[in-house]
């Protein structure tokens, strides 16, 4: 038979190993946690001031070879300018998450839009978006055509479509799609259409 004072310094040791173990346990998740949102590389943007909306997203799935929209909420200014980046930058979050249709390098953002006259909207992408891109016509194509029926779905008034990289006009945006010209935001309505 064990003597009473033994078995209570068993207990009491085996409760300190339990109490230890979870401790431990919990410091491990904490750090994972941290590293996670350390290793995040998607830009910081500033509050944005506006109202809660239903926003369209123009959703590209890489390996159906479709679109697909998707209604998500998101703060949306109402100035135009800010509207449509508010809108872009949702599309480019909803591709960040993982798992993701349709993948887009970590850190890809939109630097700005503007608005030119009311109708022509000159989207400006981060070199993160463009230099991490993969390369090959339809994935290229698909981001494009996911970025602009995407604003022109929320902005309506937008028809020609411009698309830069830091400010600076670029021959393709990773070595296939042509993004030297304007887009009508028409046409690619039309072919979006057509794969949905």
């Amino acid at each position: 038979m064990i003597p009473r004072n033994v078995q209570i310094t068993l207990v009491l040791l085996l409760a300190a190993i339990f109490g230890s173990g979870i401790y431990i346990l919990a410091l491990h998740l904490g750090t994972q946690e941290g590293l996670r949102r350390g290793a995040d590389q998607r830009p910081m943007t500033a509050p944005v001031a506006g109202a809660n909306e239903i926003v369209k997203l123009t959703i590209a799935y890489d390996e159906d070879g479709v679109f697909r929209t998707r209604d998500v909420s998101a703060v949306v200014p109402a100035e135009p300018s800010a509207r449509a980046k508010s809108v872009l930058e949702t599309l480019i979050g909803y591709y960040l998450s993982k798992p993701s249709p349709h993948e887009l390098a970590d850190g890809s953002g939109v630097n700005s839009v503007f608005m030119v006259n009311k109708k022509l909207a000159v989207i400006d992408l981060n070199q993160a978006l463009a230099e991490g891109h993969r390369s090959g016509v339809m994935v290229e194509d698909f981001t494009l055509m996911s970025l602009i029926d995407t604003l022109a779905t929320n902005l309506p008034q937008v028809e020609p479509v411009k698309i830069l990289i830091n400010g600076k006009e670029r021959e393709t945006l990773a070595g296939h799609a042509d993004i030297k010209s304007t887009y009508s935001t028409a046409a690619i309505h039309k072919v979006v259409a057509q794969l949905q």
